[in-house]
This record gives structure tokens, C-alpha cells and sequence, in this order.
């Protein structure tokens, strides 16, 4: 089953809303931007805090450490289902769902006296926690492909400011008394405002724009969201043949699992593998950066986390430079993603041969560009080539296969230091070299049909 056929052609619909050249992202992509950095801004202010706060429960590091890997295993299997059902059931509830569960975990968590109710509340968390994923699967479905990775970097890039602001509000929280508790009922009330911001969304303004699009441009491609209004309503005609509730519930489950079965036939193994080995590559770099700077270099990890930051600030912003960098490769997606991979390689093996701090930073620096640029293309690269009337679950399978990655990183980096404090890096490096052979030997393949598809529409 070749990668572009994962689901039956889509009956015809509106076609996807795109705005004029040069006049820049609708108001609804610009809300979904807002989505994105206050999700990333509300995560941010706790996730830092929660081993010192598990710990200050009681718990063991052998305990604390089980709770914290129980989060990406509910991850790990909940990210394609809940991608896949946002097919199903379409963007807007699907979200909107997505965050208020995880609202209430956060709401748990603010309450939790012991490392019971800890573990708890970190269970609708685990597996409701795709916000970002849905979102991304919406932008797919409302912009053109050649916007596509312009507009995902634009979305990482206010997801990243996020990131950056959100652990100094935490601290300053943290520094009060009951500090954790009051910054996780933070953290849950700018969740619940991102509901409000996404029920609030001009989704009707939306689909007017989709039925005008489709009377004025004859050649468009057919947007997964207007696909999904066909779907609920043939599955609620379907459903209107079946006596009991329970026989109409089981369709949209039928459907659910039909969908990752297209996705698990597909050939899209290499590009997961891809990003699972890439994504290990990149873990291993950070897993322990702190502990090796000091060790090698001296450097205090007050100077590392100054670093850090500085590295995440220059992520954040090379998301706004993914438009003139996809034009200069005439928008080959592939084409871009091999050459980043290749120079993450390169800075990761810099930084793991390093005789001077200078050159830390100097690799860091650039491992920053090439990171974000990789991240948004082998993203952009899955909902190219498995089609958008599946966005929600390819997202959700990239997301699995992370998850994956966060499970494996951990483990393969303990074993590596045990050699040497350049160990994880290394072995990121070798990892990062089978990821490039695997590019090379599918280019033609990935190359000629990413051609035959431009030529087609």
C-alpha cells in the first residue's frame, strides 16, 4: 500500500481556506497560535517542579521514577487514538475535550497531599495531554501544503515562548508558601481560559470561508475538516439503522481502528524510523548535559541552565525563518529535512569532541536552528506523503513513536556514561549516522513521488 493511498479517496467538499499571497495567517491561525503558547506556558510552570514536589511527599527516587515514566507510557499509547479519533469526530470537540481533561489533571495535581493522588492525577494528563498534536493536524487541514511548514514553525516558534516564560513564573511562584500547589491551579485555569479560546474560535467563519474557496478555486485540494462533517453525517445516518445505542457507538470506534490499520500497512516505517532515531539522537545530547559541562569543562550549572535557555530562545526564533528556507529549496521538504539531519549530526559530534567551552556553545547555537528545522519537516514530510484526511492520526503515531524515544533515551544514556561523560552524545552520533543511510537509500523513492504529486495538483 503506497504512502499517499492510507485512506479512500474523499468525497468531494469544500476546499481548503488559503489566504492571498503575502496577506499572511487568517485570525483563526493566529488563534491556534495563542492555543499553542499557552499551553506551553501553563506546562512549563509545573513540569520543572514536579520531582521536587513528589519528592517532598515521600516518595523514593525508585517510586518517584516509576510515576514519572507511567506519564509517557499513557503517551505512548493513548497519542495515536486520541489522533485518530480527532479524525473521527473532527478538530473542535476533539480539543476542546483534550484540554479540559487535562485542566482537571492539573486541578488534581494542585490537590495532591500524597504520591497517590499524585499518580492520579497525572493519569488524565498522560492521556489526554494532545493539544499540540490536534492543533498541528488542524493547521494542516486549513492551510496549503507549500504554507504548511512556514506556518508549523510559526506555531513551534510561540509554542517554544512558552516554554521560555513559563519556568520563570513557576519559580517566582514556587518561591510562596504552598508555592507548587498555587502554580498547578495556575497552570489549570490558563487551560481552561485555552478552552474558552478555542470554543470561541470563529469555526463557522471558517467553513463560509471553505464553501467560497471551493466557487472560486476549481483546482484546490479537499481540507480533512470539511471531510469530517461528511463523516459524523454518515455516521449519523449510519447510526440511525441500529436499534440500540451501543451498535452506534461501536462506529466511530470501527472507524478509529481502521484508520491505524491503514497507518500500520502504509510504508511509511522509514520515516517513523526516522524521527525515533533522531529524536534519540537529540535526547541523548541534553540527557546529560549538565552533569557532563561540569565534569569536562568546569562550568557551574547555574552558567549550563543560562545555556539552555539560550539555546531554547534561538529554537523559538528560527521557527520564523522556515519560510525563506523552504523557498530557497523550492519547498522540498525531504530535501531539507536530510540536510538538517545531517547537520545535527555534525554539531552533536562537534560538541561530543569538544577541547573548549567556546565550542559548546558555538554547536549549541547552531543545533538549536537545525533541531527546530528537522522537527517541523519530518512533520510536515508524514502529512505530505499520508495524506490530510489522516493528519490526526499520522500526528498521533509521530507522537507514539516520540514517546518511544523518551522511554529508550534514558536508559541507552545511563549505559553510555558508564564509559565515558561523552558517551550519550556519541552514541547520539552513530544513531544519528543509521538516520542519514536510511534517507539516502529512500530519496529517489520519497523524491519522484513528491514530484509526481506537485505535478498532479
Amino acid at each position: 500500500m503506497g504512502a499517499t493511498e492510507l485512506l479512500p479517496a474523499p468525497r468531494p467538499g469544500p476546499a481548503a481556506p488559503s489566504a492571498p499571497r503575502g496577506a499572511g495567517p487568517s485570525r483563526f491561525v493566529r488563534c491556534l497560535y495563542l492555543v499553542g503558547f499557552l499551553d506551553f506556558f501553563g506546562v512549563s510552570m509545573v513540569v520543572p517542579l514536579l520531582s521536587l514536589h513528589i519528592k517532598s511527599l515521600g516518595a523514593s527516587p525508585t517510586v518517584a521514577g516509576v510515576v514519572g515514566s507511567s506519564y509517557g507510557l499513557l503517551q505512548l499509547f493513548s497519542s495515536t487514538f486520541v489522533g485518530c479519533w480527532s479524525d473521527v469526530v473532527g478538530r473542535q470537540y476533539s480539543l476542546l475535550a483534550c484540554i479540559l481533561f487535562s485542566a482537571l489533571g492539573y486541578l488534581l495535581l494542585g490537590m495532591s497531599t500524597s504520591v497517590c493522588l499524585f499518580a492520579i492525577a497525572r493519569i488524565p494528563v498522560g492521556i489526554f495531554k494532545h493539544t499540540l498534536s490536534i492543533s498541528k493536524a488542524l493547521l494542516s487541514d486549513l492551510v496549503s501544503e507549500k504554507e504548511r511548514p512556514l506556518v508549523l514553525g510559526h506555531f513551534n516558534a510561540a509554542s517554544s515562548v512558552g516554554f521560555i516564560l513559563g519556568p520563570v513564573v513557576g519559580g517566582y511562584f514556587t518561591e510562596l508558601e504552598s508555592g507548587f500547589y498555587l502554580t498547578s491551579f495556575i497552570c489549570s485555569f490558563i487551560f481552561i481560559l485555552n478552552a474558552g479560546l478555542v470554543w470561541m474560535l470563529p469555526w463557522s467563519e471558517e467553513h463560509t470561508d471553505s464553501n467560497e474557496n471551493k466557487q472560486t478555486t476549481s483546482n484546490s485540494k479537499v481540507t480533512a475538516k470539511a471531510n469530517y462533517d461528511l463523516q459524523v453525517q454518515s455516521l449519523s445516518n449510519g447510526a440511525m439503522k441500529y436499534d440500540t445505542p451501543l451498535q452506534s457507538l461501536w462506529i466511530p470506534v470501527v472507524s478509529v481502528l481502521k484508520r491505524i490499520k491503514s497507518i500500520a500497512c502504509s510504508d511509511l516505517w522509514d520515516i517513523f524510523l526516522v524521527r525515533l532515531l533522531m529524536s534519540v539522537a537529540v535526547m541523548l545530547y541534553y540527557s546529560n548535559f549538565v552533569l557532563a559541562i561540569e565534569e569536562r569543562f568546569g562550568v557551574k550549572p547555574k552558567l549550563t541552565g543560562y545555556l539552555i535557555s539560550y539555546s531554547s530562545t534561538l529554537g523559538a526564533l528560527a521557527g520564523f525563518l522556515l519560510g525563506p528556507i523552504t523557498r530557497l529549496y523550492q519547498h522540498n521538504t525531504y530535501a531539507l529535512l536530510l540536510h538538517s539531519t545531517v547537520f545535527t549530526c555534525v554539531l552533536i559530534m562537534l560538541y561530543s569532541t569538544a577541547f573548549s567551552i567556546w565550542t559548546v556553545i558555538l554547536s549549541s547555537t547552531f543545533l538549536a536552528f537545525s533541531t527546530t528545522v528537522g522537527r517541523t519537516c519530518i512533520t510536515d514530510l508524514e502529512l505530505t506523503l499520508g495524506g490530510n484526511q489522516a493528519s490526526g492520526t499520522l500526528l498521533g503515531v509521530g507522537q507514539s513513536v516520540t514517546s518511544v524515544g523518551r522511554i529508550i533515551a534514558p536508559l541507552l544514556s545511563g549505559i553510555a556514561q558508564e564509559f565515558s561523560p561523552c558517551g550519550p552524545p556519541s552514541l547520539g552520533v552513530g544513531l544519528a549516522l543509521v538516520a542519514i543511510l536510511i534517507m539516502l537509500m529512500n530519496t529517489p523513492r520519497y523524491c519522484s513521488g513528491r514530484n509526481a504529486k506537485l505535478k498532479s495538483e
